[in-house]
């Protein structure tokens, strides 16, 4: 059964700002009168009330207005009227001074930064002693993060004004400011060096170890990358994230920190144990330590068998060019090295074939 629509309904909850809009419509609570005409005839009086008198009188009358909406934090209607102030051009230097002022002081709460420097660049040029025009400038420089230009302001203010504390204060913390920006600059050289420093450090260690980096054009997908061992003290052992494809399967497994001290040996034995299950995909159980043959792949596409004993770094001395050749060594792709990891057999052999026929044509 429907709820029945007779009778008294509830009047539907409204919000303070809802309510607060609907005043805006009531010409006596209006925040600001329109500039076009109206057939309104309450409106037209008080169009013509707020603009009766002398420019000086009407630019006041709206001062006054913005004035006590600026103690009441709304600053934004507050803004409207000190410009309808400055729209009625008062011939009153001091008055224009004021409302410009003022209407930094409402674009500050506002966060227009901009608008404030220009309203106080307007002051200062009526008045160029205006404390106020310099100290609402250096406010806005001061949040715009510019302290050279916040502590010129504030000492051309207490240049004639040496005693204002609000200024003294505002001076102390844009100085604090500077110092800060210029730490954190400082920092961001440091480590931009200090990148610099490492990055020619790893391609003169690649050149020594015949490492060729193939970065990605797309940009880097590999959340591990080449660096030196924080543990070594004489900081020359490098670390390089290794690939093992097992070409038969179409899979792999990544060893992102191998040390290139470290016998290849090492890692097999820890990833395949004779004693433990096979991965899934080796539905033959031919992975297992001892019954395995790894091979590098150089630049230019020759093949190198990697001994059992044979550590990363034998493996890059190996991938060295013969004297009068063209340069050859193992591609760094991506930051990664890949080796292939194969059953030693019949699986090898037919690999190796495949490789060499792919190579050749």
């Amino acid at each position: 059964m429907s709820t029945s629509s007779y009778g008294p309904q509830p009047v539907p909850k409204r919000t303070l700002e809802e309510t607060l809009k609907d005043f805006d419509s009531v010409p006596l609570f209006m925040k600001s009168l329109p500039d076009e005409e109206t057939d309104d005839p309450t409106i037209a009086a008080l169009q013509a009330l707020a603009h009766e008198g002398t420019p000086d009188e009407v630019a006041k009358n709206f001062k006054e207005q913005g004035n006590d909406y600026f103690k009441g934090k709304r600053y934004r209607e507050a803004l409207g009227f000190y410009t309808q102030g400055i729209d009625a051009k008062p011939p009153d230097l001091a008055l224009q001074e004021a409302l410009l002022c003022n209407r930094a002081a409402c674009n500050l709460e506002l966060k227009n930064n901009g608008s404030v420097l220009r309203d106080c660049s307007k002051a200062l040029m009526l008045n160029p002693k205006s404390s106020k025009a310099f100290f609402r400038s250096a406010l806005a420089l001061v949040a715009l993060e510019r302290p050279d230009e916040a502590l010129d302001c504030c000492d051309r203010c207490l240049a004639f004004d040496p005693e204002n504390k609000s200024v003294q204060g505002l001076r102390s913390r844009a100085q604090q400011l500077k110092a800060e920006l210029e730490k954190k600059e400082r920092l961001r050289r440091e480590k931009l060096e200090k990148a610099k420093q490492a990055d020619m450090k790893l391609k003169i260690a690649f050149r020594e170890r015949n490492l060729i980096a193939i970065p990605n054009k797309t940009g880097s997908q590999n959340p591990y990358e080449p660096h030196f061992d924080p543990e070594d003290p004489t900081d020359s052992t490098l670390i390089i994230p290794v690939f093992f494809l097992y070409p038969q399967h179409a899979t792999s497994d990544v060893i992102p920190n191998f040390v290139e001290d470290t016998p290849f040996a090492a890692h097999l034995s820890n990833m395949f144990p004779p004693q433990a299950p096979p991965p899934t995909w080796d539905k033959k159980g031919e992975y297992v330590d001892g019954q395995l043959v790894i091979y590098a792949m150089t630049r230019r596409k020759r093949l190198l068998k990697v001994g059992k004993k044979m550590t990363l770094r034998d493996v890059c001395a190996a991938a060295k060019a013969k004297d009068g050749d063209p340069v050859d060594g193992l591609e760094v792709k991506d930051g990664c090295l890949t080796f292939a990891v194969l059953p030693k057999g019949d699986v090898e052999k037919k690999w190796v074939e495949e490789y060499k026929s792919t190579r050749d044509t």
